[in-house]
């Protein structure tokens, strides 16, 4: 007999398995397996009495909290919809991405009442607004609303195929995109990375990565397969960081290469009793194996490069560690973590082709578009069938990243697309440049785009975050490039700034900067 594919299942067993086990902690409140479904199961029951039934759908505008998690469960398993919405956006984007998708029901955070209050006239498809902390009048209190429910919430049938979430893309440059994930897409990769990252019930996992991206990496899910503590973290913070490292006892946890760069560069005073051996993911943007090697050697974790994108469920790529990587010198063994690696068991083909769709040769050097098929892709963008289309292409979802293939079939993401610079004929990885200047001792952070040249077409410009302390000028950085990379690759100009613009996962958004509505720039 088949029974459908979906992450609901993990509850299943771990209410099983794993009921004694604490399940979340959140900052006073704690919580065992037991306790943690129970509160779904009542919440599920309480979307019910609303009116929510299957393929409705139910936002969430929240940080890492247990009432959020508690969405990725209660939503699902009565057959609705969850949309998860990047809470840093501003009051027009949630008014758009509400109204897009068709939510009926949406379940905010204290910090976000005041938002949707000013644009509660220009929601008329919304019939329930909850607040998850911080009620007040016109909201349904969350706790209440659960804590007058049973757990007896009415069974309804779910279908692998089904949406499970809606999750929108950040829209840097048009209106977001609703990707559609079906329960099949998840479960599966949570299947992927349980083949190829050994987690048991002693881990504990701190939530630093938002659950709204990409519903956390399907960690909302990965740790209840395997009875793993989540441990909820409201603000990223070095410092607190660190803090629920030690006294939570975490091993792992999941961050963007620029949060990592903060937390490796954290004060000694604040790394100097850390643990050692804690394991982390990272994914977002390729990172520098600068910042790879650092983290490894100064704070003794263990790193793992993953790759995918929201569209993707979200992994699709697994810098797998070989017996013989452990044999190479540390600066030797992160650049190769640096790559983006090789394809997950459960994620389908991946390919680097060219622009005639043949692939690349195995060389390091031949430059190609990452596409992908199989169990990962998403359904299609809600609502949106041209954008669908255009993305996926005879089965194919194309990612606009630009890679190589080395010869140990290793992938290496050298840049967007859109952010290969093209220098008198010459193309130019940003990334490569990043990389290098990374690993100039005066440099915490940098961002190089492509802007217009009159003799070359367009020159990388490098915008630079010095550490704290440390000076350096635009001709020294320029000069430590050409030392390393070819001469066209130097960068024609740096501009040093107090901060990269970034999006709320992390990511340096690039079109601000070739926009030149930049941060003011150290003179």
């Amino acid at each position: 007999m088949e029974i459908p594919l979906t992450p609901l299942d993990f509850a299943r067993r771990a209410r099983r398995l794993y009921s004694a086990r604490e399940a979340v902690v959140d900052g006073a409140r704690r919580f065992t397996y037991a306790a943690f479904l129970d509160r779904c199961d009542r919440w599920s029951a309480a979307l019910q009495a609303m009116g929510v039934r299957k393929g409705d759908r139910v936002a969430y505008i929240a940080p890492n909290t247990h009432a959020h998690l508690e969405g990725y469960y209660a939503v699902p398993q009565i057959g609705a919809v969850l949309v998860p919405i990047n809470y840093r956006l501003t009051s027009d984007d949630f008014e758009y991405i509400l109204n897009h998708c068709g939510a009926t029901v949406l379940c905010a955070h204290a910090d976000h009442l005041d938002a949707i209050d000013g644009i509660r006239s220009r929601l008329p498809g919304l019939r329930a607004f909850v607040a998850l902390e911080g009620a007040r009048a016109g909201w349904i209190d969350y706790e209440a609303a659960l804590a007058a429910e049973g757990p007896d919430y009415a069974p309804v049938p779910i279908e692998e195929g089904d949406l499970l979430t809606i999750n929108y893309t950040s829209g840097t440059t048009a209106r977001p995109k609703g990707v559609m994930i079906t329960h099949r897409n998840a479960y599966l990769n949570v299947m992927g990375v349980l083949a190829h990252h050994p987690l048991s019930p002693a881990d504990r996992y701190l939530w630093t990565l938002p659950m709204f991206h990409a519903n956390g990496w399907t960690f909302t899910w990965i740790n209840t397969a395997r009875g793993m503590a989540h441990v909820c973290l409201r603000q990223v913070e070095p410092r607190a960081i660190f803090r629920l490292i030690k006294d939570e006892r975490i091993t792992m946890f999941c961050a963007a290469p620029t949060v990592l760069i903060g937390v490796a560069n954290a004060p000694d005073a604040v790394t100097a009793d850390a643990p050692r051996g804690v394991r982390l993911f990272t994914a977002g943007a390729p990172p520098a194996a600068a910042t790879i090697e650092l983290v490894e050697r100064k704070l003794g974790w263990e790193l793992t490069h993953v790759y995918g994108a929201t569209e993707t469920s979200p992994f699709i790529a697994f810098c797998e560690p070989l017996p013989e990587h452990r044999a190479l010198p540390p600066q030797a063994c992160a650049v190769i973590k640096a790559r983006q690696g090789v394809e997950l068991v459960s994620s389908g083909a991946l390919h680097v082709v060219t622009a005639d769709g043949a692939e690349v040769p195995r060389d390091g050097l031949t430059l190609g578009e990452i596409v992908v098929r199989g169990n990962a892709v998403m359904k299609g963008y809600y609502n949106d069938p041209e954008a669908t289309a255009a993305a996926i292409r005879d089965g194919w979802f194309h990612t606009g990243d630009a890679a190589v293939l080395h010869a140990d079939g290793y992938l290496e993401i050298r840049d967007r697309f859109k952010d290969v610079i093209i220098s008198g004929g010459e193309n130019i990885s940003s990334v490569e440049i990043e990389g290098c200047l990374l690993r100039h001792p005066a440099v915490l952070e940098v961002a190089v785009v492509g802007m217009p040249h009159e003799r070359w077409g367009e020159s990388p410009h490098a915008f630079v975050v010095l550490r704290e302390g440390v000076s350096a000028t635009e001709d020294e950085l320029k000069q430590y490039v050409r030392e390393t990379l070819a001469h066209f690759k130097t960068p024609q100009w740096v501009s040093f700034v107090d901060q990269l613009p970034k999006t709320a996962t992390g990511k340096v958004q690039k079109f601000v900067l070739r926009g030149g509505r930049q941060a003011i720039v150290r003179q």
